[in-house]
């Protein structure tokens, strides 16, 4: 846990959202009860914090502060400046009397000076403020080098039209309030004037158990180069207009903040966001916000997506005030965001549902890297291999998916991968070739890997010009459990790891095993690029759910859910905050997707409303733990929808595989991204090897193979939260002067 050192007596540590719902006040990194007291002088100070994001990470020239004030004290004798102006006519009463809201705008770029005082008592309160470029960036560091603007191209939903062209180079447009409403027949239909009631205008009771019409006031605009949404109930023929003191009968005070799929490398703004026109939430009274770098599929970058999150979120909550939570919502590289940030960025999600989950981009591309090396071995060798015998050496749950094309283009998307006839394989047919690398006729151009989008973090090798890369294969023994398990013979085993090679700086296959960077290995774990559930975690409630596809040739295999379990308990000592909940992927009625998501999404909100109304002065994680609904529990669902909690059944409807690193014997973790090496033992394998093919074994292996009862080559603890990148590979702390337990 980590407080403001301005905050030391404070017992809690919670996100803004849960905390402003309890009664609480973000001040900088920390929370504070507002307007009681910590010590015997309680109650006698002015207190100001900001509420819709932290002091020194404003943006866009405003924030939402507030003041308390002590009980002896009249509200129309505090004096609020902003670097020296008078702004206290910005400020409104909350309705008990204690305290002052206002939307501070105005702030200059930099350094800000807010002050308040009481007349004729000499109290005074300062709290600085650091106003950041609306355009950003804040903490993600030198913002990404070539990049294409597609305001022209995003097409707005349900009323179609695009943003026209960028009006600057940093892609922004101006800010458009659109209105739709649910039909009677089901769909979304555009609202040009919302003072018109259609005839099929249809209603919605939210979960509150309010009936409104179900007209939806859609924003759209650029945050931070990326095109963001923001939807919520409004109709404006019978609701103010909105504001932090003005809210909507139809919204419940609760954010879905919505994560896109994908992992590919970014050098765009994208033309799709998460989604935010999704029945199920607006429906039931929630607003959605979304952007295009929050879709993992346009820029597969943990950073830029927190700090886009960070500063939509603060946008919104300038608009129509603080949200009792926050939910994060989104699968595959969705679920990816909502993890990494739950780790690193805690307190802008207050409960996650990671849908077809992964626990990062990192280690989901590491082994899918495998999967071409592993094809090419066993697909060109003399010896014969049944498809059974390939399966069980990558793991997967059918051999299909790593003899597809598409574990191919995953390839390519991590390691950049070249090939003749397509130089730019990695990279969208949006960025102009000529301004994209190629070995040969443009060695300076953007490199589209995983590392190379992530440049600000990983910095760069000076030999090479490139980011440094955490992938390794050295010392990996690729089919070593269908070895012992009898499913493959010692010569196959041999021949595979003698001829599997790895891949080179540009992607390319070579005879030599993939080889790390040391210093590359320990920024990704210091930093946070592999999930270990440390940061943030042990303090938000999480709802894994996923479609059981192990049986398709599809990457979202279920192991991932059970891979990120494994590293809650190694780090936290459980996972009582972690459910996991299965369905099938042709369920239907109770059994389908939607279905289950309704029940997801019912799950998560009682579960942080528990943790709202919870007032002890227990932690946070305990108060997690403590406030799971009674059925929040691991599940699974037939094809029509029956729900099963006995594990044992669960496993055996919907077995979870493997993958090239666990078959390798990795263990479930899978948190080891190079492994430390041990000498050739014989003991190490269940079937007889002569003494050839101990010999044989250790010229593949000169150097030993992987030790997985170490951790591995520079593997260390998360570094801290809420870290920056102020250039590449350069880190810094962000509160620096935070209390660390």
């Amino acid at each position: 846990m980590t407080v403001n050192s301005q905050c030391r007596q404070s017992r809690t540590y919670l996100s803004a959202s849960i905390a402003v719902a309890a009664g609480f006040a973000l001040a900088g990194s920390c929370l504070v009860f507002a307007g009681d007291k910590h010590d015997d002088d309680k109650g006698k100070d002015l207190r100001i914090s900001t509420l819709s994001t932290k002091p020194d990470l404003v943006s866009g020239g405003d924030v939402l502060v507030k003041v308390d004030v002590p009980r002896n004290v009249s509200l129309q004798s505090v004096r609020v400046e902003l670097n020296g102006r008078n702004i206290s006519t910005a400020f409104r009463a909350d309705a008990a009397g204690r305290s002052l809201t206002g939307l501070v705008t105005g702030l200059k770029l930099g350094k800000n000076s807010l002050e308040a005082s009481v007349r004729d008592h000499g109290r005074l309160e300062r709290l600085v403020l650091t106003n950041h470029p609306i355009t950003g960036p804040i903490f993600s560091g030198p913002q990404q080098q070539p990049f294409i603007c597609q305001t022209q191209s995003f097409t707005l939903p349900v009323t179609g039209g695009t943003l026209g062209p960028p009006l600057d180079a940093d892609c922004s447009t101006l800010t458009r309030v659109d209105y739709v409403y649910r039909s009677t027949d089901g769909t979304f239909k555009p609202l040009p004037d919302p003072r018109v009631t259609p005839a099929d205008l249809a209603q919605t009771t939210t979960n509150e158990g309010r009936t409104v019409q179900y007209i939806v006031r859609i924003e759209t605009g650029t945050i931070n180069r990326a095109i963001y949404q923001l939807a919520i109930l409004h109709d404006p023929k019978v609701d103010p207009a909105l504001s932090p003191w003005t809210r909507s009968a139809g919204w419940n005070s609760r954010l879905v903040y919505s994560f896109g799929g994908g992992c590919a490398p970014g050098y765009r703004q994208g033309t799709t966001t998460g989604g935010v026109l999704n029945n199920l939430w607006l429906s039931k009274g929630y607003a959605a916000a979304a952007s295009s770098l929050n879709v993992f599929g346009n820029n597969c970058h943990d950073v830029i997506s927190a700090e886009t999150t960070m500063m939509v979120k603060e946008h919104f909550i300038e608009q129509y005030g603080v949200p009792r939570y926050t939910i994060g919502w989104g699968a595959s590289g969705g679920s990816m965001q909502q993890h990494l940030l739950t780790q690193n960025y805690p307190g802008l999600l207050d409960g996650i549902t990671p849908g077809l989950s992964f626990p990062d981009a990192l280690t989901f591309l590491i082994p899918i890297s495998d999967c071409q090396p592993i094809a090419r071995a066993v697909n060109t060798s003399t010896l014969p291999w049944s498809t059974d015998q390939k399966k069980a050496v990558a793991g997967w749950g059918t051999w299909d998916f790593c003899n597809a094309t598409g574990s191919g283009d995953w390839a390519v998307r991590v390691l950049g991968l070249l090939k003749p006839d397509a130089p730019v394989a990695g990279c969208n047919t949006t960025v102009p070739p000529a301004l994209l690398y190629d070995p040969v006729n443009n060695p300076t151009g953007a490199r589209c890997t995983f590392f190379d989008n992530a440049v600000n973090i990983f910095g760069v090798d000076p030999k090479t010009g490139f980011a440094l890369r955490a992938i390794d294969s050295v010392g990996v023994q690729y089919g070593l459990q269908a070895l012992n398990a009898g499913k493959i013979s010692a010569e196959q085993f041999l021949d595979l790891n003698e001829r599997v090679g790895g891949y080179d700086v540009d992607g390319n296959m070579v005879a030599s095993r993939t080889l790390a960077d040391r210093k590359g290995l320990r920024i990704a774990y210091e930093t946070g690029r592999l999930d270990s559930g440390d940061g943030g975690f042990n303090t938000v409630p999480i709802i894994d759910f996923r479609t059981y596809r192990d049986d398709v040739s599809d990457p979202h295999d279920s192991v991932r859910s059970h891979i990120m379990r494994a590293r809650l308990i190694a780090t936290n000592g459980h996972a009582d905050n972690q459910i996991i909940l299965v369905s099938s992927l042709v369920g239907t009625g109770a059994g389908s997707s939607n279905a289950i998501a309704a029940e997801v999404l019912r799950l998560i909100d009682q579960w942080l409303a528990n943790i709202a109304n919870d007032a002890s002065e227990s932690s946070t994680a305990a108060k997690v733990v403590r406030n799971k609904p009674q059925d929040a529990v691991d599940a699974c669902y037939t094809v029509t929808g029956q729900k099963i909690t006995d594990t044992a059944s669960c496993r055996q409807l919907y077995p979870p595989h493997s993958n090239p690193r666990l078959a390798a014997g990795q263990p479930l973790a899978q948190d080891i991204l190079k492994c430390r090496l041990k000498a050739v033992d014989p003991a190490d394998y269940t079937a007889s090897l002569t003494a050839a093919q101990i010999a044989r074994l250790k010229r593949i292996f000169p150097d030993g193979v992987c030790d997985y009862s170490r951790p591995g080559v520079e593997q260390h603890d998360l570094r801290d939260t809420w870290l920056g990148y102020p250039r590449p590979g350069g880190i810094e702390v962000l509160d620096k002067d935070r209390d660390r337990d």
